[in-house]
């Protein structure tokens, strides 16, 4: 089976919320809400990956230092097994804008379960709860 790394973040803002986006309409699990991020590209580490996503679908700059590691998804899909590593970052430039048609929403942790989500994002829920 082929293994697909993609790599996430909880951006979280000074209120304590958490960003979701939408997928839109035209992409695999379309109005499903998931962590920002996406697929780690060859020579890329999940760190870049992210910092070039983050600029591309959100219209924000972050550093690697201000990525920290919080937990991974490890999830079997019917034609692939997907890896990812959810980062956790406070800090980064820029307003955030959805740049590929995705709608956005700041959720509580706690109120993250009215939010239809994959299910390789689904156990990540109490995760981060837990740590904020």
């Amino acid at each position: 089976m082929n293994i697909v790394l993609v790599s996430a973040v909880a951006l979280i803002d000074i209120d304590g919320r958490v960003l979701l986006a939408q997928r839109p309409e035209g992409k695999a699990m379309a109005g499903l809400w998931e962590f920002p991020g996406g697929k780690v590209e060859d020579g890329e580490t999940p760190e870049s990956a992210l910092i070039r996503e983050l600029h591309e679908e959100l219209g924000i700059d972050t550093r690697a230092s201000c990525l920290a590691p919080l937990a991974f998804a490890s999830h079997s899909y019917p034609d692939f097994h997907l890896l990812m590593p959810l980062f956790a970052c406070r800090r980064w430039e820029g307003t955030v804008v959805p740049r590929e048609g995705q709608r956005l929403s700041w959720v509580r942790p706690a109120e993250m379960r009215k939010f239809p989500m994959p299910p390789a994002d689904e156990p990540l829920i109490p995760i981060l709860r837990d740590w904020l």
